[in-house]
């Protein structure tokens, strides 16, 4: 998953469409069908949002080579170096000066945003495993409200609350607050609202917020990413009003919008979910839902024979409902099994092309699984957030209220496929790959309690740059060096943003990495303190960077993708291995803090890889690490607890035990 879910410090989030006019209520404003209502309109500052800035080709090379250093011997740096070189002043150069003047021709975008769709959507690879992740709710705070039916029903109609919401333009627009006492106060949002759309952004700049890009939100609800050949089409259909439900490898559809766009009652939702649920038909032979963890060109192939075999009604009622709610039939054990359970499950009970699939399980555990082309973690975080808060602090249905009295068997309407031998055939295939690769995959957690983002921060420490430190020595420690390293940073400040990639591997943290692991009793504990200090430093400034698109990551992608997009042979500079191998992600890295998460998962970006996401909360560091048969993800685990704890005993003034 080359993009991965950035789930970082912006957690809240658009309306109908890039550009959707605010539309105002009714007089008759109902509360309960909606989240909350905003004073200022969601899309308001979409127009005016800076564009995000082209990095000068000098700087780009610059931080290039940084980011290579620890990862070169001398011999392989040189001659890095010198093809660095002959790239600027050369096809480098023209390329990049054809990326400015089309930059300047599309005004409307950014110049990372059409690449980065081709990528994800061009992708042949199955979207489970290599792209799609997870992000799981706690349980909600009343014990008894984690009853399966129960959360079911009030994260639905929350769900559709958000939905609601966000299409009257009445969820509160996406804004980092640096001074939220200014900027996130009733009266500069009354102030705000009547500033034109045109010049908006700079309202709440001069008062040091920063709203950030919207335009993913279109795609949250009513969204499939469809299977095509050589490249995959995002579709979406926001006039369907029904939900998909998945229980058993069984498909489920009813509606829980009526006629008029209101939400249908709680009750009758809960009805038809019990009903659902009481279902006691045997799982069928052939999971249909297996074809979606396929090649996508095999599924592309064998959606075709789905649509001439007689299903193409009944696939467009999957695509365009409103998401996927998938009701799973075991509790979770403990963190590994929910880790497994929500990243890729058995395969049957999963629809994992839908924009995203809500997973409840039978003891009530939640998470959201997503598919990545559509958007990034900034959408599905401000959504997850809201859907946790609301169903937790104004549930729809308590534990004790009773499902209406309604005809659920004519409301809900049961799917059924036609499948040709050719389908079967097709499906038993999948599920043998899909099986093989799951059964490749292992995941471990840890939960390091000596301290967190609390005690870090005391000692003038950014967490993050000590999480990824940690898992600087703790691959050095397993394997004996450094490697290339990939962390996510949202560029969603800027119109149409999405990532950039943060280089946590550099030089100081190989220095310090090896002095810890190799070293220890050669420095003294100030020695390492200071040490650690050189890579907090460091590893800040490239976040920065990072976060207002002065990486070097997407500069580079989008002079390739020109390049190839012009028919202009391959650049020397990517033909390097040295260029191959920092693209050889072997840590892939997110974090994800939020009250409301629990845990977060995603597999290996390359096969040699660890997967590795982790949260830094006040008094503890959690991660969650992922990895394929050639890697031991227990064992990498081990290593980045020994890393805190020796880290934690040098910030403490303390000997590092060998």
């Amino acid at each position: 998953m080359v993009a991965r879910l950035l789930l970082r410090s912006w957690s809240r989030g658009l309306a109908v469409g890039p550009g959707a006019p605010w539309r105002p209520l009714s007089t008759g404003f109902e509360p309960s069908q909606y989240l909350q209502r905003s004073i200022v309109p969601t899309m308001h500052y979409q127009d005016s949002l800076p564009r995000l800035p082209i990095p000068k080709l000098e700087d780009t090379i610059r931080r290039y080579l940084s980011a290579q250093k620890p990862l070169l011997d001398d011999s392989q740096f040189r001659k890095t170096e010198q093809l660095c070189k002959s790239f600027e002043t050369g096809i480098g150069k023209e390329l990049h000066e054809q990326l400015v003047a089309q930059d300047k021709q599309n005004k409307h975008t950014s110049y990372i945003s059409g690449p980065w769709f081709d990528m994800y959507l061009t992708a042949r690879d199955p979207v489970v495993l290599n792209f799609n992740p997870f992000i799981s709710f706690n349980p909600d705070p009343k014990s008894e409200y984690n009853d399966q039916l129960t959360r079911a029903t009030n994260m639905t109609v929350s769900a559709i609350r958000f939905l609601k919401t966000l299409r009257a333009d009445l969820l509160e627009p996406e804004v980092f607050h640096l001074n939220p006492a200014k900027s996130d106060t009733d009266t500069f949002k009354r102030f705000i609202r009547f500033v034109p759309s045109f010049l908006s952004w700079y309202g709440a700049y001069l008062v040091n917020a920063y709203p950030l890009d919207m335009s993913q939100y279109y795609r949250l609800f009513n969204s499939t990413r469809l299977p095509r050949p050589h490249r995959d089409e995002l579709f979406t259909d926001d006039k369907a009003r029904h939900l998909l439900v998945l229980r058993k490898g069984h498909f489920y559809i009813f509606d829980v919008l009526d006629q008029d766009g209101n939400i249908v009652s709680a009750s009758e939702i809960q009805a038809h979910l019990k009903y659902i649920l009481s279902d006691n038909s045997p799982a069928p032979e052939f999971p249909l839902s297996y074809l979606t963890s396929e090649n996508r060109d095999i599924w592309a192939e064998l959606r075709q024979k789905l649509v001439s075999g007689g299903n193409e009604a009944t696939l467009g009622k999957v695509d365009s409902a409103v998401f996927c709610l998938c009701l799973d039939d075991f509790p979770i054990r403990d963190f590994v099994h929910l880790s497994h359970s929500m990243l890729h499950g058995d395969g049957t009970n999963r629809w994992f092309d839908k924009s995203f699939n809500l997973i409840i399980a039978k003891d009530g555990t939640a998470a959201i699984h997503f598919e990545h082309a559509w958007g990034d973690g900034v959408a599905v975080l401000r959504f997850f957030n809201e859907v946790f808060k609301d169903s937790t602090q104004a549930p729809a249905i308590t534990p004790q209220s009773q499902p209406a009295s309604t005809d659920s068997s004519v409301a809900v309407q049961k799917l059924n496929f036609k499948l040709s031998d050719a389908l079967k055939t097709g499906i038993s295939a999948a599920k043998e790959k899909f099986d093989a690769t799951v059964k490749s995959l292992t995941i471990d957690y840890i939960q390091f309690q000596r301290g967190g983002r609390e005690f870090l921060k005391k000692q003038k420490l950014s967490p993050d740059s000590m999480a990824q430190l940690a898992f600087q020595m703790a691959f050095l420690r397993q394997y004996g060096q450094t490697v290339a390293t990939y962390e996510s940073c949202s560029t969603a400040a800027f119109k149409h943003g999405r990532t950039e990639t943060i280089r946590p591997a550099s030089i100081f943290t190989k220095t310090c990495s090896e002095a810890f692991v190799r070293e220890p009793s050669k420095h003294s504990a100030g020695e390492l303190q200071q040490m650690m200090a050189k890579c907090s430093t460091y590893h800040s400034q490239l976040t920065r960077e990072a976060a207002m698109g002065q990486g070097f990551d997407r500069h580079l992608f989008a002079l390739r993708y020109l390049a190839a997009a012009r028919g202009i042979s391959v650049p020397e500079l990517f033909l390097d291995p040295a260029y191959r191998q920092i693209n050889h992600n072997i840590l892939s890295t997110s974090t994800l803090s939020s009250p409301a998460v629990n845990i977060g998962c995603f597999a290996p970006v390359v096969p040699d890889g660890f997967g590795i996401g982790y949260a830094i909360q006040d008094n503890w560091i959690g991660c969650n690490v992922s990895a394929y048969q050639s890697r031991n993800a227990r064992e990498f685990l081990q290593c980045v607890e020994k890393a805190l704890e020796d880290m934690f005993d040098a910030l403490e003034g303390k000997m590092i035990k060998t």
